[in-house]
Order: structure tokens, then sequence, then C-alpha cells
């Protein structure tokens, strides 16, 4: 871990599913308008699997899929928060709600504009996230 890299904390609502991640003090999140993240208000914030960590709540995650199957969106049973899942964009990965994290753990977080509702011609520009 760089100097410019923290552990930071998060998790859902009820504090059933809690997870830790490494990731530098000052990132990047993305906001997207596709017809599931607009709905919820998800901020993504995509790590390496590697770098990602399910302190608690494994048996508490009911996992949603649709269109092509390939992302798993991980849902808290108790409350029904997103706190993460893994992404079809980045599948070796896990996005992790930027709202479900202590942002405190961060110098900066910068929010841009994803157009999710034109996947194919934007999946691309996800793929380096993870």
């Amino acid at each position: 871990m760089s100097d410019a890299e923290r552990t930071h904390q998060g998790g859902c609502h009820c504090g059933e599913v809690t997870f830790a991640f490494v990731a530098p003090a000052q990132i990047t999140v993305q906001r997207c308008n596709c017809s599931i993240c607009a709905m919820t208000g998800f901020l993504h914030f995509i790590v390496p699997a590697e770098r990602f960590q399910l302190k608690t709540g494994r048996e508490n995650l009911q996992k949603y899929q649709f269109n092509t199957k390939v992302a798993q969106h991980l849902f808290c049973l108790k409350c029904g928060v997103k706190s993460y899942y893994i992404p079809r964009s980045n599948p070796n990965g896990v996005s992790i709600n930027i709202n479900c994290v202590d942002q405190s753990s961060f110098d900066q977080i910068e929010i841009e504009n994803f157009d999710g509702q034109n996947w194919e011609e934007n999946a691309a520009k996800l793929a380096h996230l993870a």
C-alpha cells in the first residue's frame, strides 16, 4: 500500500453487511444513468477484487441479476441496500457504492457522469477501473 492509499470502511444501512477496501485518498467515482443505477442513486467506485474484503454479512446478501446476467447485484436482506456488487464492466472487480462508505477517510471525491443508458457504446470507458 503506497502513502497515497488507505483502507476505507463501508457497509449497508443496518450494519449487517460491512466491508473494507484499499484505495487512494483522492478518487473519482461514476454516476451512472442506466435503469438500476438511476433508480438507486448508486455512485460507483470500482476496485480490483483483491483490494476488497467483505468483513460481515455474506449470509445476509441476496443476489439479483438481469439482462446479460453477468453483473451480480447484492442486496442486504435486512435493509435492502446495495452497498457493493460485481459489475458487468469489471467482473474481476467490485463496484462499491461510495454513498455506503465512511467518506471521512478520503481527502477528495470527484463525481463524473457515465452514460449507462448507452452501455454498449460506453462500457469500454470503465474497463480499466479494476
